[in-house]
């Protein structure tokens, strides 16, 4: 089976194509640019290079595909709401009409919790739950994304979205690196108490949620599941314990809710106030993320797609540990765990 994989320069699109062509997947895969898909060619996948925002550089990619996982998009939270439409919007608008031309028989959208999120604290969310509003345009176009997926299932494209929570391992460069980094400035502190539970997802856990997804029944189709390891961790214990892992000193200071929020809204003031408005050093999502409890019910990926997380946070944390002493390569290679070379499914 011939698939593609969108936005497999970045971590988790990467990471996929290359468990997809351990699986024996005939895999397609794409990026902005040539240079980070270089490994992924090495192990014999087509990759092809360019800007899904151009419909012709779509219709290309899904020629003769079968199915296409959609993992390309803008991730972060900083920047104009027309950055995130086109990037998560516009580009899955063109993939889904390059797919229903090309007659692609499925559609696997990776979509994100983050649309969840409204700075407040939530246990075991389901996959109806909407936010009264929503926090940033990140997780408004992504919702917006979603819809448009699928309205394209109601057209004849057997399609399917996944929602997963803060991936994690070697290869990461969105959570673990940026508070390392602080850290290591002597900026990070404990935001609030430090009690709050969040969910953690492994690369390899999602990796098989994907292939699952691929495969999964015609009853499973036309709707979204949450992804996780279903077992909510303490985030700053969790995190405190991969810098002991790491041979840095623990977390001790704390800072108050209100007092990091309230600088956060001012840090984002001042940034708007500056020509090009550069992304501040804290966000109110990052304030509210670090500090809120947020996790997700998965027993519909469990029932539907016969979902079972099968690599614990702690190796996950540990396989990112090693990627980290490494020196963080820039090629996935290193990142590509023993399993999925040996060709072997997670499950």
């Amino acid at each position: 089976m011939r698939i593609l994989v969108t936005g497999a320069s970045g971590f988790i699109g990467g990471r996929f194509a290359a468990h997809a062509l351990s699986l024996g997947y005939e895999v397609r895969c794409s990026g902005r640019r040539a240079e980070p898909l270089s490994w992924l060619k090495q192990r014999g996948a087509e990759c092809l290079a360019g800007d899904l925002l151009d419909p012709g550089f779509s219709e290309r990619l899904a020629e003769g595909c079968e199915v296409i996982v959609h993992c390309a998009g803008a991730v972060g939270t900083w920047g104009p709401y027309s950055y995130f439409h086109d990037a998560n919007v516009r580009t899955t608008e063109h993939v889904l009409a390059a797919a229903l031309r090309s007659k692609v028989r499925r559609l696997v959208h990776l979509s994100s919790p983050s649309m969840y999120f409204d700075g407040r604290d939530h246990r075991d969310i389901t996959e109806d739950f909407v936010p009264p509003r929503f926090f940033d345009h990140y997780g408004a176009t992504k919702y917006l994304a979603e819809q448009k997926v699928f309205a394209a299932g109601r057209q004849g494209l057997e399609v399917i979205a996944l929602r997963p929570r803060f991936v994690i391992g070697a290869g990461d460069t969105a959570i673990f690196p940026r508070l390392l980094r602080a850290h290591q400035s002597g900026r990070l502190k404990i935001i609030g108490r430090g009690e709050n539970q969040v969910d953690l997802t492994p690369v390899e856990n999602l990796n098989l949620a994907l292939d699952l997804a691929i495969r999964a029944p015609e009853a499973a189709l036309g709707q979204a599941y949450n992804i996780s390891n279903g077992e909510p961790v303490a985030f700053w214990p969790t995190f405190n314990r991969l810098l002991e892992r790491l041979g840095m000193p623990a977390l001790t200071r704390h800072v108050p809710y209100p007092l990091a929020y309230g600088m956060a809204c001012l840090a984002e003031w001042r940034a708007h106030l500056t020509p090009g408005q550069p992304e501040p050093a804290i966000l109110r999502l990052g304030m509210a993320v670090m500090a809120r409890d947020f996790n997700l019910n998965i027993d519909a990926a469990r029932a539907q797609l016969g979902y079972q997380p099968q690599v614990s946070v702690a190796d996950g944390l540990e396989a990112f540990a090693r990627w980290w002493e490494a020196g963080m390569p820039a090629g996935l290679e290193s990142a590509w765990s023993s399993n999925e070379r040996a060709g072997h499914a997670l499950g």
